[in-house]
């Protein structure tokens, strides 16, 4: 296997010891891009290569069930909370979602929905479906009505307490009214394109640091160790989910949504109540074709069965639910000069190609350069830009 590059090889093709290696280094590629992305807010990668990274893990997994590693990232959810901040455990453990990239995606969903339930092809089954936004996680804890706590996702497990950047945020309320006794709100932590351009320009002009997109910027100042700075960043907040309650919000999730907004809370107009995939799909087309109106970002659409206590029995895999999937956007293209080609040696002494570009911005990154395969496609290695 002398001089092959392993990063391009089917699991099928991989002998043991080269599955063993390719594991060991893709568990160390993620393990940074994830610390990268949810600790440093300073993603090193786009979301296609970290979602293809991620899906080649797990197939290689399969081939190979007996090589998953202790620390696996199929098991792992964001990263490991800051040493900055003080620490709180989530009540309920903050996942990650399953990822779905086509139609078929989705109808593979459906059915295997069914299956577990024991409903038939015809049975009624509705989802939501709603805008996946490109921000920052934040969990909302209230107790007889106000706001206690607020914390980031963490690992899942652990967050980052950042009550007090999370207070000034106009559209986070400090005490509702028609709570439940003790209430998690979960939901994104973002910023608007006309916002996001207007502090841009306001740091420049300070000499001070500017933001690869709006995602950074908003992960950015709610994680500032001073409160101040903070409060001077124009963040918004969209609930969506919730954790831990006392009483329930209501028998479906749409319902649950509707309750969010009666207390406070603001919530995506977007979000549908969907019969079937067919309308799912008719929905997510929708979104994707309103998404450069929206004026903040989204990648993908959201769907999870409505029935909270369908959502009940479907319960959870190790890192996300079975009710819910993230129907992912296709990666963003853009044109762009090749200035030169370098020739890298790899580990093995396999020869790459880096192709060298005149620097593009692709969903506000910069990408400079790119490791070539067999001189027809690409691999774009940029900084700044997000993942999921």
């Amino acid at each position: 296997m002398h001089g092959k590059d392993l990063t391009t090889t089917g699991p099928t093709e991989l002998s043991e010891d080269d599955a063993r290696a390719e594991l060991a280094r893709l568990a160390k590629v993620l393990s940074a891009a994830n610390m990268a992305y949810h600790r440093d807010d300073a993603p090193e990668m786009s979301d296609a290569e970290y979602d293809a990274l991620k899906t080649r893990n797990r197939a290689i997994e399969a081939q190979f069930p007996y090589l998953k590693r202790s620390d696996s990232p199929s098991d792992q959810v964001g990263a490991a909370p800051s040493e900055a901040f003080s620490k709180i455990t989530h009540a309920v453990r903050m996942l990650s979602l399953s990822n779905a990239f086509n139609d078929e995606d989705i109808a593979k969903f459906d059915t295997r929905i069914r299956r577990y339930l024991g409903l038939s092809e015809t049975a009624p089954l509705a989802f939501t479906a709603e805008p996946k936004i490109d921000g920052l996680s934040l969990s909302l804890r209230y107790e007889k009505g106000r706001l206690v706590q607020a914390a980031t996702r963490g690992d899942g497990e652990v967050g980052e307490n950042v009550t007090a950047n999370a207070l000034p945020i106009d559209d986070v309320p400090g005490d509702v009214s028609g709570a439940p006794d003790e209430m998690e709100i979960r939901g994104e932590v973002y910023m608007s394109h006309v916002d996001f351009e207007a502090l841009n320009a306001r740091q420049d002009a300070a000499g001070g640091k500017t933001f690869a997109n709006p995602r950074n910027a908003a992960a950015g100042s709610l994680r500032q160790l001073d409160a101040a700075i903070t409060r001077s960043r124009p963040l918004k907040f969209l609930a969506y989910a919730w954790g831990e309650l006392s009483a329930p919000l209501a028998e479906t999730q749409m319902g649950a949504i509707h309750r969010m907004a009666e207390m406070g809370f603001q919530t995506n107009p977007l979000t549908k109540r969907c019969n079937g995939v067919d309308a799912m799909l008719h929905h997510y087309r929708s979104i994707e074709q309103a998404r450069v109106k929206l004026g903040y970002d989204i990648d993908g659409v959201v769907y999870k069965v409505d029935d909270l206590a369908l959502q009940g029995r479907l319960g959870f895999r190790s890192t996300t639910p079975r009710w819910a999937t993230a129907h992912k956007f296709p990666a963003e293209l853009a044109w762009t000069r090749l200035e030169a080609i370098d020739i890298q040696v790899g580990r093995t002494g396999a020869l790459s190609p880096v192709a060298r570009l005149t620097p593009v911005t692709v969903g506000g990154v910069d990408v400079t350069n790119a490791t070539l395969h067999n001189g027809l496609h690409c691999r774009t290695r940029c900084q700044g830009q997000s993942h999921s």
